[in-house]
């Protein structure tokens, strides 16, 4: 049984991702980030508050030290919510929209990750802290799928990350984007990065590509990536992060080993057995 997060919900958050987080709930797309404006976190759900708890976070040198989970009732299922330091207490009553607290750049996720609300959900008998055990998330939205050659100028860039100014988006800010899978639907997650990525808006069970090259195959929406590496300009990049976005569409190369400058031009290429 799938859980659909409405496309009014969705549509508070530039960007979101079934697939791209190291997370055990993204392999199967049994969990959604979301990813909003500013340092706040709007809700995606409404409920109850049950409880709020404080963990200890991976060391890393640009997060902080504790992240915390926030688990609401919704009535059917209990929604369970991580990265944002809680402004609400058990017996608080939430409505979609409502502030649920301060972001938080937790050291679960990578430099090169914004910050974003992670959102999951299990039966009312479930465990509700267990990192897996989350129902499946279907985006009730439609998704349109955007074609590229490969190629970009870099129009932004961090220490870790660089984003390009292809594909473009056709109606920023009106419906959402991904790349497409060459098959029907939008490529979604780190590849290859992360273990698994998935096809989102399409039928699935088929080739995955990526600018024409196979990069994996789908059983499902899930895809399981080929032992493949990125390359921008024949130089090894981390991967490509895959999401659908609302407002750009333009390809982001991640990895402590990007050194792309504004204004450079990229060839995007996929070399076959990991090298």
């Amino acid at each position: 049984m799938a859980i659909t997060v409405p496309e009014g919900v969705l549509r508070q958050y530039y960007r979101f991702s079934l697939y791209n987080s190291p997370f055990a709930a993204h392999d199967e797309g049994c969990a959604i980030d979301l990813y909003p404006e500013g340092e706040r976190a709007p809700s995606p759900v409404g409920g109850e508050i049950l409880e709020t708890k404080t963990v200890q976070a991976p060391p890393r040198p640009y997060a902080a030290e504790e992240d915390h989970l926030i688990l609401v009732d919704t009535g059917d299922f209990v929604a369970r919510l991580l990265h944002v330091k809680p402004g609400v207490e058990p017996g608080d009553s939430v409505a979609v929209g409502d502030d649920l607290g301060e972001l938080v750049r937790a050291g679960f996720f990578a430099p090169w990750v914004p910050n974003h609300i992670h959102l999951g959900f299990r039966g009312p008998d479930a465990n509700p802290y267990r990192a897996a055990g989350s129902l499946p998330v279907e985006a009730g939205v439609d998704i349109d799928g955007l074609a590229w050659d490969g190629t970009g100028t870099v129009v932004e860039a961090g220490e870790t990350w660089a984003r390009l100014d292809s594909p473009t988006h056709p109606q920023p800010g009106e419906r959402f984007v991904g790349l497409s899978a060459g098959g029907g639907g939008v490529l979604d997650g780190g590849l290859p990065h992360y273990e698994r990525g998935g096809v989102l808006g399409g039928e699935g069970n088929g080739t995955a590509r990526l600018a024409g090259q196979r990069v994996g195959v789908a059983e499902g929406r899930t895809v399981v990536w080929d032992d493949i590496a990125v390359l921008a300009n024949g130089e090894p990049v981390t991967g490509v992060a895959l999401y659908c976005s609302r407002d750009d569409a333009g390809v982001k190369l991640i990895g402590e080993n990007v050194a792309l400058a504004v204004g450079e031009r990229v060839e995007v290429t996929v070399s076959r057995g990991g090298a």
